[in-house]
């Protein structure tokens, strides 16, 4: 026994000792942050062929010059692109796009940051190997756009895949037993069907037809041709080979990257030595070229990304608890004039939705609330939205659906067939089981489900009813779960305005009466170090899901989908529509 805790405390020992030296290895190996500097006739290169997300992680390799996991903020970009308008030292921007992870109104919201660059005469110059679509779109907006003469752009008009499951449920014995209201409410469909249901096809035709105009109108509106033009290049298939791009006027030259870096040189006057000084976004992100002023007040930006659960929250998960609090204690400090809550959900829970819609409600009695939508904000993320004293929307954001369901499988028959596996259950009660994934519901208990579906759908619209100011009845017959795109909500007054997050900025400011502010962004993202030391003890669920998005493209939220919906408790006020566009 005398040897064995002369061992356990020794091997103790040696790992504590391991840990500090590790500390001190990490910290010696930190760099000291040297000011960075942009040197004059230098072109802002802005790479976007990844993902892209509400906010940029603090990168805790950023010192040691390595990248994240291939992800960009959308805070970033729009940053960079801003201060390079007035950086004297930039002259122009090097866009480089490809494929986009992002979604339609994340990139509305760079083709509008580019287009307002452009307002202070410098150029933008845009090259790719391959655009797709929504590449396109935002490169579009480029003084020019140029092409890799083997490259092609993709052009042939929008299409929503979506992905069902009951074929695999059907093959492992699933029975799944659904609730709902709302007859567009398709959050269901995949589990209970093998295609669209003829209302599902109608909403989804509709909005992503939205989509397709608006891209074709900013396309024609930077291009030249008519959005008719443009629709028969999609429907013909015209756009085959590199030259065609030429001959349609979608690309100014076919031309290889080397001959672009001549371009610049010559279009900044520099001899055939001098090398063109491209800053990457990491770099220009740590160039300060704003003082600080003291100014009378504060404007808080409050991100809402990813489901809605209960609990704190995280990376891609907006907890009620973790989002109600940065909510409180902005309503309580009194150097915060105005909140602009910035939302990016399908929603989730539609307990955890209705807490944090009552910290909204409760902020809203003591200063103003604006919220501004990015790529999705619906059903539970539409719910948290409608208390606001004023919502923003791009146009192709995807809002709406509000409505509620419920899944509860039954993986009896599963265990019984595939595995030979039997369930016998003892209860005091007549309901004790009711819950349970093990066996099937009863007719009455399923009523009961049904009756509370219909309850908290009751309660639903008559929140967006009294933030809205419309009738009950006036969100019913726009609610049953139908989703609508960004522009089309305006139009039946769940959307008051469109535009972006720095409009949504601008109204706060307005509504505050404040003409000088200073922005907060909160929640307050972890240190450097703390992410470090997170990645050291594979305690970061961020980086995993960061290494699967970067795998998996377009077709990670079918993954994330699965993963949620396996994981919801309660009855969801969530939008089913885990959709590819492209």
């Amino acid at each position: 026994m005398k040897n064995f805790f002369t061992s356990f405390l020794g091997s103790l020992t040696a790992i504590i000792v391991s840990f500090f030296i590790l500390l001190i290895v990490i910290f010696s190996l930190i760099p000291k942050k040297e000011p960075v500097v942009v040197n004059s006739n230098s072109i802002l290169h802005i790479t976007l062929n990844g993902p892209i997300s509400e906010r940029a992680p603090k990168n805790p390799f950023e010192n040691f010059g390595a990248g994240g996991m291939g992800e960009s903020g959308l805070d970033e970009i729009l940053a960079n692109i801003g201060k390079a308008k007035d950086d004297a030292n930039i002259k122009g921007i090097f866009l480089e796009v490809s494929t986009l992870t992002a979604g339609y109104a994340s990139v509305e919201e760079i083709r509008n940051a580019l287009f307002d660059f452009r307002k202070s005469g410098k150029f933008i110059y845009a090259y790719s190997e391959l655009y797709t679509t929504k590449a396109y779109y935002l490169a579009s907006v480029a003084d020019k756009v140029y092409l890799n003469p083997q490259g092609l752009i993709e052009f042939k008009g929008l299409s929503a895949q979506v992905m069902f499951f009951k074929g695999l449920l059907e093959k492992m014995d699933v029975d799944v037993q659904i609730f709902r209201h709302g007859k567009f409410k398709s959050a269901i469909e995949p589990f209970l069907l093998d295609k669209m249901s003829d209302a599902n096809r109608l909403q989804t035709l509709t909005y992503v037809k939205s989509l397709w105009m608006h891209v074709l109108e900013g396309i024609s509106t930077s291009r030249g041709p008519s959005v008719e033009e443009l629709n028969k290049l999609a429907d013909n298939m015209s756009v085959q080979r590199s030259r065609d791009c030429l001959k349609y006027k979608l690309a100014d030259d076919t031309i290889y990257k080397d001959q672009l870096l001549d371009m610049f040189k010559e279009k900044l006057k520099l001899s055939k030595k001098e090398k063109v000084q491209l800053v990457e976004m990491g770099k220009y992100s740590k160039v300060n070229t704003r003082h600080y002023i003291a100014m009378p007040g504060r404007i808080a930006v409050i991100y809402a990304a990813g489901e809605i659960a209960g609990g704190e929250g995280g990376d891609n998960r907006i907890g009620s608890e973790g989002l109600s609090k940065t909510i409180r204690e902005a309503r309580m400090d009194s150097s915060i004039k105005a909140i602009v809550l910035r939302v990016n959900s399908p929603g989730g829970s539609a307990l955890a939705s209705d807490v944090i819609w009552r910290e909204v409600m409760l902020t809203k009695k003591i200063k103003p609330v604006i919220v501004s939508m990015g790529d999705v904000a619906a059903s539970g993320g539409y719910y948290i939205s409608c208390a606001a004293n004023r919502i923003f929307a791009q146009p192709n954001t995807i809002t709406g659906s509000i409505g509620v369901f419920g899944i509860l499988p039954s993986f009896q028959k599963t265990l019984n067939n595939k595995l030979g596996i039997t369930i016998d259950t003892v209860n005091t009660n007549k309901h004790s089981a009711l819950g349970t994934l093990l066996l099937p519901l009863s007719e009455e208990e399923g009523t009961v489900i049904q009756k509370g579906v219909e309850d908290i759908y009751s309660v639903f619209i008559s929140r967006v009813a009294s933030g809205r100011n419309m009738k009950t009845a006036d969100v019913d017959s726009i609610g049953q779960g139908r989703v609508w795109a960004g522009k089309d909500a305006v139009k039946i007054g769940l959307v008051d305005e469109l535009g972006g997050i720095d409009d949504a900025i601008k109204y706060a400011a307005k509504s505050c009466g404040l003409d000088k502010y200073r922005i907060v962004y909160l929640p307050k993202q972890k240190e450097p170090l703390e992410e470090l030391l997170n990645r050291l003890s594979g305690n970061d669920e961020s980086i995993r899901e960061s290494a699967l998005r970067n795998s998996l493209g377009d077709q990670y939220i079918y993954y994330q989908y699965l993963k949620e919906m396996m994981g919801m408790k309660g009855i969801q006020a969530r939008m089913g529509y885990e959709i590819v566009i492209e």
